[in-house]
């Protein structure tokens, strides 16, 4: 059974960019990663805390993490304040270059409330 992963994108940026090329977010110079979860609750939770007041459509990326041509490492969570994970917490899958378009098995919107709160993903 594959092992998907998942990635939350808005649907302007990965709309405008070829299709026909690897998948890159705006902030893989900065952060040396692509961002993923396995779980969806962890992906809702995360998407409501950090994306909330973002606007327009966000995409799901469902990702076979099997198909991913670059390096996948698990690793704990980087906090925005510094600190370090506590015992319990999830491990993340980070994707360490660029995502090669036929890893992407399923794209769907997030669902949303008018105010910005994910519903779903």
């Amino acid at each position: 059974m594959p092992l998907h992963i998942l990635h939350l994108v808005p649907a302007d940026y990965f709309n405008g960019l070829p299709a026909s090329k690897p998948y890159l977010p705006k902030e893989f110079a900065a952060d040396g990663f692509i961002h993923c979860t396995k779980e969806p609750e962890v992906m809702l939770k995360i998407a409501n805390r950090f994306y909330k007041d973002l606007p327009g459509e966000l995409l799901v990326l469902v990702i076979d993490a099997d198909k991913v041509t670059a390096e996948v490492k698990w690793e704990a969570p980087a906090h925005p304040d510094g600190s370090t994970a506590s015992a319990g917490e999830p491990s993340f899958p980070h994707i360490y270059g660029p995502l090669n378009r036929e890893a992407i098995v399923e794209i769907h919107p997030a669902a949303r409330a008018d105010d910005g709160t994910f519903l779903s993903v």
